[in-house]
């Protein structure tokens, strides 16, 4: 299947998301600084690039690998709007080229965390406060969090236990900070969005486990 086309959520004409990058939204989502080509002083300092990770990330063992600006609209939730759910999503690329995908500006697709299937590493791409562009559904997008796994959705075997445990130590963590429901009614597939089109997570994503660890995190 077509990565254009399983990623295209926000950006997508069928789903009703055009609103997203026309100019009565553009104000809504100015350059960030994350990407600031000037290099603070101290900036040679070890210790210096951990403080600034630490703040760029909503989650303490997330790497900041930020998609490009263009790609989600600036926000400053829970009080612009709440947060209610979390969308699981499935790659159908790897966790690099998924990456690479939100960075791309011409893309206008982005996910707020990207989980790698061999160890669990977590990329954070899109800040916790800011509008992903992940669900084909605009109203989904404002209340969720999106999180991306890496593999496809007829291979199982990408769903390891690292990708399991860690996925779900970062749903847990979300969910701790918005009081959302470490239930199947707020974590939800993104084949489970209103209007959506998509398979994804797909019948292999085991949801009992994934709730279960969820829960005990």
């Amino acid at each position: 299947m077509d990565r254009r086309r399983l990623l295209w959520g926000a950006a997508a004409a069928a789903t009703g998301a055009l609103p997203l990058i026309t100019p009565a939204h553009a104000a809504d989502r100015p350059r960030q600084p994350d990407g600031d080509a000037t290099a603070p002083r101290g900036s040679h300092d070890p210790s210096f690039h951990s403080a600034h990770q630490r703040s760029e990330v909503d989650h303490p063992t997330a790497q900041w690998r930020p998609a490009a600006s263009e790609n989600y609209t600036a926000s400053s939730r829970p009080t612009s709007y709440p947060i209610d759910f979390i969308v699981i999503h499935v790659t159908q690329e790897t966790f690099a080229d998924t990456v690479e995908i939100f960075q791309n500006p011409a893309k206008q697709v982005s996910a707020h965390y990207v989980v790698a299937s061999s160890d669990g590493s977590v990329a954070q791409c899109v800040r916790e406060r800011n509008v992903g562009w992940h669900a084909g559904n605009w109203d989904y997008n404002t209340r969720s969090i999106g999180i991306e796994h890496e593999g496809w959705v007829d291979q199982p075997a990408y769903f390891t236990h690292a990708l399991y445990e860690s996925s779900a130590a970062l749903t847990a963590s979300i969910c701790d900070r918005y009081g959302i429901p470490k239930d199947r009614a707020h974590i939800i597939g993104h084949h489970e969005v209103p209007g959506a089109d998509h398979t994804d997570p797909g019948p292999f994503w085991d949801w009992q486990r994934y709730i279960r660890l969820v829960n005990f995190a």
